[in-house]
């Protein structure tokens, strides 16, 4: 039986029953959650096919690990999107299989603050990610989205949004913190 939290099953709960062994949990997690997290991989490898073997590969450390899951550390989802977003930054840096056929592939690749802008917009209006990343002035919200959602390094993101890297630390430190305790 699937427990629903406001019309959405409760990936907390799903994940307590995958600790415990429960393969039916492990499935019905991977249908709750499965699509987006490829789309979370996919913006950051940039590939369909690469996105669902990193999913996949994530979907088998859910299997092995769910019990180390802390829910006092952060929730179910945040903890799944960490892993995802991990993994295929892992992805990109320790393997060649990521090549770009032409100029138009580099000049998307530019576009990085559309992508998080685009991720962001595609969120629920109900979504309470939406909701606690509109409480963040927007300087925060730009930073963490280019970090999390895109996939850049600080640095980068620092480069991106022309604003020193020990101010742009600092907002995703504040900001994430923020979001944490919004969400929880």
């Amino acid at each position: 039986m699937l427990v629903l939290m406001s019309e959405q099953i409760d990936i907390s709960v799903l994940l307590q029953r995958v600790a415990g062994g429960e393969r039916a949990a492990l499935a019905s997690l991977f249908d709750a959650e499965s699509g987006r997290l490829v789309a979370i991989a996919q913006r950051i490898v940039r590939r369909r096919d690469l996105a669902e073997e990193v999913v996949q590969e994530v979907f088998v450390t859910i299997w092995r690990k769910a019990a180390l899951y802390d829910a006092d550390k952060g929730s179910a989802r945040g903890w799944i999107t960490t892993i995802v977003r991990n993994r295929a930054l892992n992805l990109i840096r320790n393997d060649a299989r990521i090549d770009y056929r032409d100029s138009q592939d580099l000049v998307d690749l530019g576009d990085r603050q559309g992508d998080a802008l685009a991720a962001y917009n595609a969120l629920a209006e109900r979504d309470a990610l939406r909701a606690c990343l509109e409480r963040l002035d927007e300087p925060k919200r730009r930073a963490i989205l280019l970090c999390y959602v895109t996939g850049l390094n600080h640095g980068e993101a620092a480069a991106t949004m022309r604003a020193p890297l020990g101010t742009v630390k600092a907002w995703i430190r504040r900001g994430v913190m923020a979001l944490q305790e919004c969400l929880s």
